[in-house]
């Protein structure tokens, strides 16, 4: 699977450890940035990452900042994308299964590493459930083309 990736300053140390554990784990990972702590704006790589998610020229993304908010904002400008900004491996698991979001806000500063990883891991082993889900995840879309979004 390939997973976009990218973060602002805020979120370096975290993206670092997040793409480690998920090449680790057999994942491609296309990095947006940034790679440096430089202070930088999130929308600049954020978006990209959600574009290429919204393109379907990676499956999934993750996208990071001090509090996982911005970022999150961003990437669900972009049609298509359904981005969860998560703190917990349970609201990981049902965001995949009743929402079928395709990319994960994280904060760093937020969440600690290891507790990070475990959220990404559910993140991305949980299949959306469909069935009634389904439905409700259409009208997301409906809204997305009745606002032009």
């Amino acid at each position: 699977m390939k997973i976009a990736i990218a973060c602002d300053h805020g979120g370096l140390n975290l993206k670092n450890k997040v793409i480690s554990h998920l090449e680790k784990n057999g994942y491609e990972i296309v990095n947006f940035g940034t790679d440096t702590f430089d202070s930088c704006d999130y929308p600049d790589h954020a978006l990209p990452a959600a574009e290429a998610v919204a393109s379907g020229e990676c499956e999934k993304g993750i996208v990071i900042c001090s509090t996982g908010i911005g970022v999150s904002i961003v990437a669900n400008k972009v049609p298509g994308v359904r981005c969860a900004h998560c703190h917990d491996t349970y609201c990981a698991e049902f965001t995949r299964l009743h929402n079928n979001s395709n990319m994960l806000a994280l904060g760093e500063k937020v969440v600690g590493e290891g507790y990070a990883l475990k959220i990404v891991d559910a993140f991305l082993n949980t299949e959306f459930e469909g069935g009634r889900h389904e439905r409700r995840v259409n009208k997301i879309t409906d809204i997305e083309k009745k606002y032009g979004k």
